[in-house]
């Protein structure tokens, strides 16, 4: 097993390099418009999973995977030149759900922020069902002045008195 250091040190190296191929050396006209997005490297530095995104649509997506599977051979050999490891991990490349989790909460806040404001629209005029404060006080009296309490400079006095 290889220290945590050591594992984050690979998956850089493999995530540079393999950004490196889509952009300049793989010309496979079914490669869309790709972003690494993250590499995971297991601790035994054996596997690496490299984390993709296609800006396109469905389709364009399968066919970037399909490009991919047919140039993991040429990337594994180039990550194995740029790592100089006595071991070259074996590559899976996964289609990154980070965007589409994205869009899901932008759309669920956006919903949100639509009921507040419908929510305040209606609250605008609203008024109290009963006094703006609603909570019993002690200290005061029906008038609303409060009461004195013994606990002034003459309580004070009495009790050095004792």
């Amino acid at each position: 097993m290889a220290d945590a250091a050591r594992a984050r040190k690979v998956a850089d190296r493999i995530h540079e390099t393999v950004a490196r191929l889509l952009q300049g050396r793989i010309k496979d006209p079914r490669l869309g418009f790709v972003t690494v997005t993250d590499v995971r490297v297991t601790g035994d530095l054996q596997q690496a999973t490299v984390f993709y995104t296609v800006y396109g649509s469905d389709e364009e997506r399968e066919e970037t995977a399909k490009a991919l599977r047919s140039a993991k051979g040429l990337i594994r050999s180039e990550v194995g030149k740029a790592l100089g490891i006595r071991l070259t991990p074996s590559l899976s490349f996964q289609l990154d759900a980070l965007p589409t989790t994205a869009k899901t909460l932008e759309d669920a806040l956006a919903q949100a922020r639509v009921r507040d404001a419908q929510i305040a629209k209606v609250a605008e005029g609203a008024t109290y069902a009963g006094d703006a404060d609603p909570y019993r006080h002690d200290e005061e009296t029906e008038d609303g002045d409060p009461e004195a309490e013994e606990t002034g400079p003459e309580s004070a006095a009495d009790a050095e008195d004792l």
